[in-house]
C-alpha cells in the first residue's frame, strides 16, 4: 500500500492541479480587477455577478459528484473527465477574458454567461481530480503524500500566475490591457489543456468497492453523509476558507495600487504564494507527528495571526512588515490548504465504513461546492464593500474607498480564518490502521457476497 503510487503518477496527478490553477488563480487574483478596471463593469454589478454566478454553479457540484459515481469506463470513474473536458475548459477560459463591446447591459450578460459556464466546467474537471485521490490508494498516509505533491504542483500554477500574469499582460498588450489579458489567458489555457491530458494518461484508479461496476444511486449516496460529522465540518470550513482567500486575493492588487501606491509590488506580493510550498512540504511530516486536524488548525491560526501583522504594517506604512506578514501567513495557509483534500478523502472512507456506501463523487463534491460558494460570497462581499466605500476605478480613492479596500484585504480573511479554526476544534477523525483494516474487511466481505 505504501508504495503503490509511483513518483511518475504522483507528479502527473499534481500537474492536473497546475492546470487548474493556471485558470483558477487568474480568476481569484485578477477577475474583479479585470471586470472593473479593464472591461469597465460597475463594481456593484460585479459583486452581484460573483454571488449569483457562484451560487448557481455551486449547486452543480453535487450533480457532478453523482455523475462521477455513476460513471464506468475502461479508464475508471474520474480520469475520463480530463480527456473529455480539457479542451472545452480551455476555450471558455479564454472567452471569459475577451472584451466584446456589447454595451453596458450586453457586456454584463456576456460576463454572466462566460463566468457561469467556466465555473461549471471547472467543477466538472477539478472535482474528478479530488475524487481520483480516493481511488489511487487506500492508505491514509500515502494520500497525504500524494495530496501534498498535488498541492505543490498546484501552487506552481499559482506561482506562474502570481509572478507572470501582469508582466505577460504588459508584454502582450503593449499598453492595451484588454489584449494583454486575452493573450495571457490563451497561453495559460493552452498549457492547462496539455497538462490535463498528461494527468489522464499517467494516473490509475485502484481502489474500488466489491463490485467495481456497481452504480451508486443518489439516495444511497446520501446514506454516506448520515452521521458523517467530519464531512459536514470540512464542507463549512471550505466555504469560509475560500471567502477569506478570495477576498484577500482579489483585493491585493487594489490594496497595493491604491492604499500603498505601489502597483509595481503586485507580482512580488502575489509571488509570495511560493511560500505556500514551504507549508505544503512540511505538512506530511507535521501531520504524521501531530495529526491532520491539529496541523490544519495550526495553519489557519497562523493565517489569522498574520492578518493582524498586515494591519500593523498598514498602520506603520511598512512594506517590509507587510511582506513578512504575507510570507508567514502563506506558510500557515500551506498547512491547511494542503490537508483539506486529504482529510476529505478520509471522510469518504469514514462514510463507507459507517454506511457500506462508497459515494466518492458526491462526498468529494463538497470541496468544489465550498470553493465555488466561498468564492462567490467572498467576491460579492468584497465588491459590495468597495461600492459602499464609493470606489472609483483608475482614480485616486477617498478615505472611505481606501478603508473599504483595507477591510477586504485584512479583516475579512482574519474573520474567516478564525471561523475555520473554531470549526476544526470539532473535527475528530484521524484514520488509523485499525479503521483501515476494518474497511478492507468490509470490502472483501462485500466482494465475496457478490461473487456468491
Amino acid at each position: 500500500m505504501d508504495n503503490q503510487v509511483s513518483w511518475k503518477e504522483r507528479i502527473s496527478y499534481g500537474l492536473g492541479d497546475t492546470a487548474s490553477n493556471l485558470v483558477f488563480q487568474m480568476i481569484t487574483m485578477y477577475l474583479m480587477f479585470f471586470y472593473t478596471d479593464v472591461y469597465g463593469l460597475n463594481v456593484a454589478a460585479v459583486g452581484t455577478l460573483f454571488l449569483v454566478a457562484r451560487v448557481i454553479d455551486a449547486f452543480d457540484s453535487p450533480i457532478i459528484g453523482v455523475i462521477i459515481d455513476r460513471t464506468h469506463t475502461k479508464w475508471g470513474k474520474s480520469r475520463p473527465f480530463f480527456l473529455w473536458l480539457a479542451i472545452p475548459f480551455g476555450i471558455v477560459a479564454v472567452l471569459t477574458f475577451m472584451t466584446p463591446d456589447f454595451g453596458n447591459t450586453g457586456k454584463l450578460v456576456y460576463a454572466y454567461f462566460t463566468y457561469i459556464v467556466l465555473g461549471i466546467l471547472y467543477a466538472a474537471i477539478n472535482l474528478p481530480l479530488t475524487s481520483l485521490l480516493t481511488s489511487m490508494t487506500s492508505n491514509s498516509q500515502e494520500r497525504t503524500v500524494v495530496n501534498s505533491v498535488r498541492m505543490i504542483f498546484g501552487q506552481l500554477g499559482g506561482l506562474i500566475v502570481s509572478i507572470g500574469a501582469l508582466p505577460l499582460v504588459a508584454a502582450f498588450g503593449k499598453g492595451n490591457q484588454q489584449q494583454g489579458f486575452l493573450w495571457t489567458m490563451v497561453l495559460f489555457a493552452s498549457i492547462a489543456v496539455l497538462l490535463f491530458f498528461t494527468t489522464f494518461a499517467n494516473t490509475r484508479e485502484r481502489v474500488q468497492m466489491g463490485d467495481k461496476n456497481q452504480v451508486v444511486p443518489f439516495k444511497d449516496g446520501i446514506k454516506a453523509l448520515k452521521g458523517n460529522l467530519p464531512w459536514w465540518i470540512l464542507l463549512f470550513m471550505n466555504v469560509f476558507f475560500w471567502v477569506g482567500m478570495t477576498s484577500k486575493g482579489q483585493s491585493a492588487v487594489f490594496y497595493l495600487k491604491y492604499n500603498l501606491g505601489r502597483e509595481d509590488l503586485v507580482p512580488l506580493v502575489n509571488g509570495l504564494n511560493v511560500i505556500l510550498l514551504v507549508g505544503i512540504a512540511l505538512m506530511p511530516m507535521l501531520a504524521k507527528r501531530i495529526g491532520k486536524r491539529n496541523t490544519a488548525l495550526l495553519g489557519v491560526a497562523i493565517g489569522a495571526a498574520s492578518q493582524l501583522i498586515v494591519y500593523v504594517a498598514a498602520v506603520l506604512s511598512s512594506i517590509p512588515i507587510l511582506i513578512g506578514a504575507v510570507a508567514i501567513g502563506n506558510i500557515g495557509i500551506g498547512f491547511a490548504a494542503g490537508l483539506m483534500f486529504a482529510m476529505l478523502a478520509d471522510t469518504v472512507d469514514y462514510g463507507e465504513l459507517r454506511s457500506g456506501i462508497r459515494a466518492q463523487g458526491l462526498l468529494t463534491a463538497s470541496s468544489s461546492f465550498g470553493v465555488k460558494f466561498g468564492m462567490g460570497i467572498g467576491g460579492a462581499v468584497a465588491a459590495w464593500v468597495l461600492a459602499i466605500g464609493n470606489y472609483v476605478p483608475n482614480q485616486e480613492q477617498a478615505a472611505s474607498g481606501l478603508a473599504a479596500i483595507q477591510f477586504n484585504f485584512v479583516w475579512i480573511p482574519f474573520i474567516c480564518f478564525l471561523i475555520c479554526a473554531l470549526l476544526l476544534l470539532f473535527y475528530k477523525l484521524e484514520f488509523d490502521q485499525k479503521m483501515i483494516g476494518e474497511l478492507e474487511t468490509q470490502r472483501q466481505s462485500g466482494a465475496a457476497s457478490i461473487q456468491a
